[in-house]
C-alpha cells in the first residue's frame, strides 16, 4: 500500500515551506498520522515534528452536452501537512 501518493507543489504550499518548513502531501485516505510520519522519515531521511491532516470530500459537478445534462463527482482526497525539524528540508527536484 502506497502511503504517500504525491507531493503538493503550489504557490501557497511553497510559501508555507519557506516560512514554516511545512510540506504537503496527498496521502491514502485510510492511513493515520503515525504512518504518514514514518513514511516521510523513511522516504526522505528527515525528522518530522508534527503531522496535520485534512479530508476533502469530492464535489458534485454537472455540465451540458449534446445528450443532455451529465452529472458526476470529483474524487475525495486526504492531505497531510508535515512540519520538519528546524534546519531540515526536502528536495523534490533532486531526481529530475
Amino acid at each position: 500500500m502506497s502511503i504517500l501518493v504525491k507531493p503538493i507543489i503550489t504557490e501557497k504550499m511553497t510559501s508555507m515551506t519557506e516560512k514554516y518548513s511545512r510540506y504537503g502531501f496527498v496521502v491514502d485516505r485510510k492511513v493515520n498520522k503515525l504512518q504518514i510520519k514514518k513514511a516521510v522519515e523513511e522516504m526522505y531521511g528527515v525528522n518530522v515534528v508534527a503531522v496535520n491532516t485534512t479530508n476533502y470530500a469530492g464535489k458534485f459537478k454537472s455540465r451540458n452536452t449534446k445528450k443532455g445534462l451529465v452529472t458526476g463527482k470529483t474524487n475525495s482526497i486526504k492531505k497531510a501537512f508535515v512540519t520538519l525539524a528546524k534546519g531540515e528540508m526536502i528536495d523534490f527536484y533532486s531526481n529530475i
